[in-house]
């Protein structure tokens, strides 16, 4: 059985964060341990509170589980602050685990999920650690400081996580204005490139894609999958997650965990070499 972790804030709507991660370990049959940074009070209308743990307390949740599981992959969701950013850089700099980043910064509702200051700190101590980090565009906007309109600025931005020390950027399209089809764009420091392609659901049912989006890709990792391989039957399980949604609540609602599972055979994501 491998062990995976999560560090990241709690949804107490389950549809994201923590809950999410769990979930998605759990349907890829990996053993998940976390770390909690914040809870949010949240639902699939909006955020309406932030507690952040202290940063004291989130080392010591990670200290525990390094100190006693035999950690296959890690992954970072919400970490909302400068010090706790650095603080998590400080210990997993000190382990060989592939470590994938996904920089929450925004809640689907529009509240912020990462102080200001932590930008840069997410920038300098924790992107050069990452295996892989997967913003979305506007987070790939604001960690770089650069505006995506078309394919040749994702190139540019890719470039610029490479040379903060990034081995792998997957930049996600789902903001795109393409109405058919969802193109997320993959960069290695080897300079290898390629896109994967799959229809775009037209649904308001998206909360929680990015975090189970990067559990599944740190699952697949933790299994042993090669990078590719994790990379694109990961874009299968969101694939899934979104087409078979769940329609729980009234605002931007849950994906659906238990989709790759039961429909795997019959998705398929088209790769293109760029």
């Amino acid at each position: 059985m491998y062990t995976v972790t999560t560090i990241a804030g709690s949804d107490s709507g389950g549809g994201a964060g923590i809950q999410a991660d769990l979930k998605t370990f759990q349907e890829l049959e990996v053993f998940g341990t976390s770390v909690i940074t914040a809870l949010t009070a949240q639902n699939t209308l909006g955020v309406t509170g932030v507690f952040t743990i202290d940063v004291s307390f989130v080392e010591k949740q990670l200290q525990a589980l390094v100190a006693d599981f035999s950690i296959a992959a890690i992954k970072t969701g919400m970490l909302y602050s400068s010090d706790i950013i650095q603080a998590i850089a400080h210990i997993i700099s000190d382990l060989k685990i592939p470590l994938i980043v996904d920089p929450v910064m925004i809640a689907k509702g529009g509240e912020s999920l990462l102080q200001q200051d932590a930008i840069e700190a997410m920038r300098s101590s924790l992107l050069p650690l990452a295996t892989i980090v997967t913003p979305n565009i506007p987070e790939a906007e604001a960690l770089t400081g650069r505006r995506i309109n078309h394919i040749e600025d994702i190139r540019e931005v890719a470039q610029s996580f490479l040379q903060l020390g990034v081995q792998c950027v997957i930049i996600k399209g789902g903001h795109l204005a393409d109405p058919l089809y969802a193109i997320d764009y993959v960069f290695y420091k080897n300079g290898r490139s390629f896109s994967m392609q799959s229809p775009r659901i037209q649904t308001k049912n998206t909360h929680g894609t990015g975090c189970t989006f990067s559990a599944a890709l740190t699952a697949f990792l933790g299994q042993g999958f090669t990078l590719e391989e994790a990379i694109i039957e990961a874009k299968k399980f969101i694939q899934l997650a979104i087409m078979h949604d769940l329609s729980i609540g009234n605002g931007h609602g849950p994906t659906n965990h238990f989709a790759y599972q039961q429909h795997k055979t019959a998705c398929e994501v088209k790769i293109h070499e760029t």
